[in-house]
């Protein structure tokens, strides 16, 4: 007979602990998290504050197609005022987003589509916006940082009810400073 069944019993456990780890992946070292939509900008050499703050979510398939989905529309003031719709697609290519849709830039009370999107490689200070057959060169500082949506008032945009302009002056006074500039 045994004198002391615990030996037996502690090696019988542990015997057991290591079929099932074998038999199971126990995987140790974390899996890799993914990159962050702004992440992605860079490794395409693209600024990260060429999106706002809200972003949700994003899918970019293998031939550069992505979609962008925010928290909700969105209007950030750079040199000029830019709307960033719920969805924004496109395809991304080293230093270009083109196919763009889903931004908009306003200039004169009018709202244009931002087709596509390029720096200079080598990378220069310029960033470059193609809205119509117009191109338009902006200090690409400004979408260096990524930006939090901005505060505005409703109003009717190019058939968009839902679409948010500037926050517009309270005092009469600041409207006529507005309007003498």
């Amino acid at each position: 007979m045994i004198a002391n069944p615990k030996p037996l019993i502690f090696v019988a456990v542990i015997s057991i602990f290591l079929i099932a780890a074998s038999a199971t992946d126990l995987s140790i070292a974390p899996t890799p998290s993914k990159p962050s939509a702004y992440d992605i900008l860079s490794q395409f050499g693209l600024p990260r504050g060429l999106l706002p703050e809200s972003v949700k979510s994003y899918s970019l398939a293998e031939n550069g197609e992505f979609v962008v989905n925010l928290e909700r529309p969105c209007y950030i003031q750079f040199d000029y005022l830019i709307y960033y719709d719920v969805s924004i697609t496109g395809v991304l290519k080293y230093g270009s987003i083109t196919d763009l849709k889903g931004i908009e830039v306003q200039r004169f009370f009018l709202w244009f589509d931002v087709d596509e999107i390029k720096v200079d490689l080598p990378p220069s200070d310029s960033i470059y916006f193609q809205v119509g057959f117009i191109n338009k060169k902006l200090d690409i500082q400004q979408f260096q940082a990524i930006r939090s949506c901005g505060k505005g008032v409703s109003v009717s945009c190019r058939g968009h009810p839902s679409k948010q302009a500037i926050q517009l002056p309270d005092e009469v006074d600041e409207i006529q400073k507005l309007m003498a500039e």
